[in-house]
């Protein structure tokens, strides 16, 4: 009989822990053997007891999946503990073909992990991870506020009240005023046109025309149902803002290379409704980043730059070893597959995070200027080529790219062609005015001075 190969591998962690995560239970491997393996709850005090497990089998580092939130508390323990613990995608602990068990699941982690096979995930420090936190809710919150908006617009509606087609926003100025004052019972058009503010485009008798109700009591109490609503969590986001404003603080007062860096403001950035109160964003990402001036970027508003703030951080950024890694992380890069020397497939890859998204919208406002900077030109030509989806995914993609080389390396963003804000172009036009006016008259310095007593 022939003897039998075997393919040995080398192995890399010799005291090495595989643990498949569950809701309810989590299974813990130490070997391949069945003696190597053993179930815990998912209560505080059975963590402890996997925690003194492990440090009696004399293991040192741990592998496991990031299975929803079940992983967070375990990872804390264990972290605590003083064990070396990697955070595992799913999609790379895949069990081989045949019947999945937990048991199996976590032996073949430990098998996988005990190989060196496994890359661990990239994670924030504890403090941008509060920051995170409050900033997702954030968001959640106005997501809500935002469905709830929706739900006044049908019920107006429905009350013959087309305030949507007078109004651009019916949560502004205007639209909030006339909503509360048909709450409280007005029904009068000319009195709810009354309340229009200075800065809406439509007249008061346009306004008017749209405000005649059909006075339908349900519809009405609806309405009313879903204002408070709306006020509620308006007042869920101001608490939300207070507490961001706090971890700001705390994270920029704990570091004096932070502290130390000022900046002037941006009077000519636009700030819309959703964008935190009360915080200097401009201040506190130039003073977070450590003099680095990444709102000097067209296209960069406040939210992507408090969103690569909570998601990444300083610190997060430069875990990164290339602005290629980074681009990978952020799922903007194209993902090529080769085989025989030709390209089967470059796309890029499935998935989204909340930094992707946010950079994404950036560069759909980077499409949308009209005066000419190098990242809009660039826009231009990829969505010549390859259409708009493409030209945001690949103007997305250089933004993250110019953001890494600016935080890790220091590099000053610099437009050669320059570009003017609002505010900049306004007065550059007043001067050409001017300018223009006084060749046409061919007034003198004698004219154009001022009489001094």
């Amino acid at each position: 009989m022939e003897q039998e190969e075997k393919i040995s591998m080398e192995i890399v962690n010799p005291k090495a822990a595989g643990i498949d995560v569950g809701s309810r239970s989590h299974w813990v491997a130490v070997g391949q053997q069945e003696s190597d393996i053993k179930e815990f709850g998912v209560f505080n005090q059975d963590l402890f007891e996997m925690a003194d497990w492990l440090h009696q089998n004399n293991i040192k580092t741990i592998a496991m999946e990031s299975t929803g939130t079940y992983w967070q508390n375990l990872y804390a323990v264990l972290i605590a503990k003083g064990f070396h613990v990697i955070l595992c995608n799913g999609k790379f602990t895949k069990n081989i073909k045949g019947k999945k068990t937990d048991v199996k699941d976590c032996q073949w982690i430990q098998k996988l992990h005990s190989l060196g096979l496994l890359s661990s995930s990239f994670l924030p420090d504890g403090k941008t991870e509060q920051l995170r936190t409050y900033c997702r809710h954030r968001t959640n919150l106005i997501h809500n506020a935002a469905s709830t908006s929706k739900k006044m617009q049908k019920y107006l509606r429905l009350l013959n009240l087309r305030l949507d087609v007078v109004v651009k926003d019916i949560c502004g100025l205007t639209g909030l005023l006339i909503i509360r004052a048909v709450c409280k019972g007005e029904t009068n058009p000319q009195t709810l046109a009354a309340l229009r503010h200075g800065n809406c485009h439509k007249s008061e008798e346009d306004i008017a025309k749209a405000l005649q109700s059909n006075g339908r009591k349900d519809y009405l109490f609806a309405l009313q149902q879903e204002l408070d609503t709306y006020d509620h969590l308006q007042n869920k986001i101001a608490q939300c803002d207070k507490m961001i404003e706090e971890m700001l603080n705390e994270i920029i007062d704990d570091d004096e290379n932070k502290k130390q860096h000022h900046i002037d403001s941006k009077p000519y950035k636009r700030i819309n409704k959703n964008t935190p109160k009360n915080i200097d964003m401009n201040l506190k990402s130039y003073q977070m980043f450590e003099g680095t001036d990444l709102l000097a970027i067209e296209g960069m508003s406040y939210s992507t730059v408090l969103a690569l703030m909570s998601e990444v951080g300083i610190e997060g950024i430069k875990k990164f070893p290339s602005a290629k890694h980074f681009c990978s992380w952020l799922r903007l890069a194209p993902n090529n597959k080769i085989s025989g020397g030709k390209v089967l497939s470059s796309k890029v890859p499935k998935g989204s995070n909340r930094l992707k998204i946010a950079l994404r919208n950036a560069a759909n406002a980077i499409g949308n200027l009209k005066d000419s900077t190098p990242l809009r030109d660039f826009f231009q030509r990829i969505n010549f080529r390859k259409g708009r989806v493409s030209a945001v995914s690949a103007t997305a993609r250089k933004l993250a790219v110019v953001i890494w080389n600016m935080v890790v390396k220091g590099v000053q963003y610099i437009n050669p062609e320059g570009y003017l804000f609002l505010d900049q172009k306004r007065k550059l036009g007043i001067v050409k005015r001017i300018q223009k006016q006084i060749t046409k008259f061919g007034l003198t310095n004698d004219d154009l001075s001022f009489a001094t007593s």
